[in-house]
């Protein structure tokens, strides 16, 4: 019996027993729709946490967070004083440090422009920033070390803060007030997009971090510091010696834990190691527990289809077909109602992807890998779930089948 032959005959099959091939591409396509979701999305949130941890650490940097490891917020009530002092004399005393910028920070503030207001995240940050932070500015112009040093009423401001007071009009030289104190705009942030913890960083001001401590915070600390190391093989020994002067200057004991925390590209990029691993070793036996019951699911049907079927199996020996024909026929039949599955399950595993993609802000997500698994698995349990039925319809005798 020829291929094609058996190739439609299987097809016919298909649609006359409607219920039995819907369940069976069902169950095939929920399986490779969660492959799909998890290989789609989990690939997307890599990238993009790689991606952030170059922007924000690079190869050789060094973070200090004052009392804790929470890169957004600041010290925590009790935790130790990190302040400008302490960041120079670690300039001084760690020889690999080439640069450093401190950071204070007010998370929530309200940024106005006549009318118009913004809720935004404004740093105090020094005239080092696009150095060490590796951002700079798309337009104008970033403060110098005499406005630091003056305290100066000067902001640059991020895109997404730009759009909301401004428009289309150019934000340069004009003045916006942040809380009760006027700025005047002299530069737009260049774009950077979110960040590992899924804030719009084109969402805040940065100004002077004398400015931000005196005119709108009224401390004398400091919440972070970066620093910049000459070379990436020198990061682990100069967070090392950063840890050492720390601890000597805030008369830390020994035995007693740091109050700062130090993290470096290392640390993270061990962390995103740990959440591969979650993404792509655990969450895809979810999509495979769903793709086994489908071939369960499949291979049960099958077989109640050779029950249903052993007269046509007879007649079929009886004009001529071999126990091959039987046997492929089946296998087609299995596979085709999988496949089926499997690129509708593609097609919906995509748009999910997309979707979750958009509120995390993860860009477009579909790669070749998910579609290439995808076919593979549905055409792999379809031959898997239909390989004993069809060696079943192919052992039944014919005269048997006839009765």
């Amino acid at each position: 019996m020829r291929r094609a032959r058996l190739l439609a005959a299987g097809f016919a099959s298909m649609r006359r027993f409607k219920l039995r091939s819907a369940a069976m591409i069902v169950g095939s396509l929920v399986g490779v729709a969660a492959l799909t979701l998890v290989v789609s999305v989990g690939k997307g949130v890599e990238r993009k946490v790689l991606s952030t941890v170059r922007q924000i650490f690079g190869d050789s940097s060094v973070l200090v967070v004052a009392g804790g490891s929470n890169l957004m917020s600041g010290p925590r009530p009790g935790t130790a004083r990190l302040t400008l002092d302490d960041m120079e004399a670690v300039a001084r005393e760690v020889a690999d440090v080439e640069a450093w910028d401190a950071q204070q920070m007010l998370p929530n503030a309200s940024v106005r422009r006549g009318e118009k207001a913004a809720t935004a995240r404004v740093l105090g940050q020094t005239e080092r920033a696009p150095r060490v932070s590796d951002r700079g500015v798309a337009r104008g112009a970033f403060f110098d070390a005499s406005a630091v040093a003056g305290s100066a009423r000067v902001a640059v401001i991020g895109e997404t803060v730009a759009g909301e007071l401004f428009g289309s009009e150019d934000p340069i030289g004009a003045e916006v007030l942040i809380g009760p104190v006027s700025f005047r705009v002299i530069g737009v942030l260049e774009r950077f997009g979110t960040d590992l913890h899924g804030m719009d960083r084109d969402d805040e001001v940065v100004v002077p971090l004398s400015t931000a401590m005196r005119r709108l915070l009224n401390v004398d600390t400091i919440v972070s510091a970066k620093l910049l190391v000459r070379s990436p093989g020198r990061v682990e020994p100069a967070a090392r010696e950063t840890a050492r002067v720390l601890r000597e200057r805030h008369a830390l004991a020994a035995g007693k834990p740091d109050d700062f925390q130090l993290i470096t590209a290392v640390q993270v990029r061990r962390m995103v190691g740990k959440v591969r691993n979650v993404l792509f070793r655990f969450l895809p036996l979810v999509a495979g527990v769903s793709l086994l019951a489908g071939a369960a699911i499949s291979a049960a049907l099958m077989l109640s289809s050779v029950s249903a079927r052993v007269g046509e199996i007879g007649i079929r020996r009886a004009v001529g077909a071999r126990p091959e024909d039987i046997r492929l026929q089946f296998l087609l039949e299995s596979a085709a109602a999988a496949l089926a599955g499997g690129l509708a399950g593609l097609a919906l595993g995509g748009v999910l992807a997309e979707l979750a993609a958009r509120r995390m802000h993860l860009g477009s997500v579909l790669s070749w890998e998910a579609p290439l698994a995808g076919i593979v698995v549905s055409c792999a349990v379809g031959l898997a779930a239909g390989f004993l039925p069809a060696r079943r319809a192919a052992a039944l005798p014919p005269a048997e089948a006839l009765r």
